[in-house]
């Protein structure tokens, strides 16, 4: 499994607003936002559902990486899906980092994985919290 969710029962926009903040409140900022569904539409003229691609990243551990290996760009950011799934609940989703950075196969890089890894399981353990 390279990656970890979480359901919620709300819409797709506070779904976004809910998880930028959860994000943030872990240090994690939004350096990427892929529209999917418009991307689709405007490239293939396909209709779907939301579907929104977040590029976090933790700015202190992300150069800690970097200059571990400079390489690791390839595996930055931290990828988070929010999409609206047929029933109307909103799917999120968490890149793993501890599994995507074993590929680096550097001690320093794999902890930062599961620091990093830590950090977004809390943000999804916060957006299970009710309200």
């Amino acid at each position: 499994m390279y990656g970890f969710s979480t359901t919620l029962d709300t819409s797709f926009e506070d779904a976004i607003t809910r998880v930028t903040n959860a994000l943030g409140d872990e240090g994690f900022g939004i350096l990427t936002d892929i529209d999917v569904k418009a991307t689709l539409k405007a490239k293939l003229d396909v209709d779907r559902r939301p579907y929104r691609i977040l590029g976090a990243c933790n700015p202190p551990l992300a150069h800690q990486a970097i200059e571990a290996d400079p390489d690791i760009g390839l595996l930055l950011p931290c990828n988070v899906v929010v999409r609206e799934e047929e029933d109307g609940k909103i799917w999120v989703g968490f890149m793993d980092p501890e599994v995507v950075l074993k590929l680096v196969n550097h001690p320093a890089v794999l902890a930062l994985g599961q620091e990093v890894k830590a950090k977004l399981e809390r943000v999804r353990n916060s957006l299970e919290k009710p309200g």
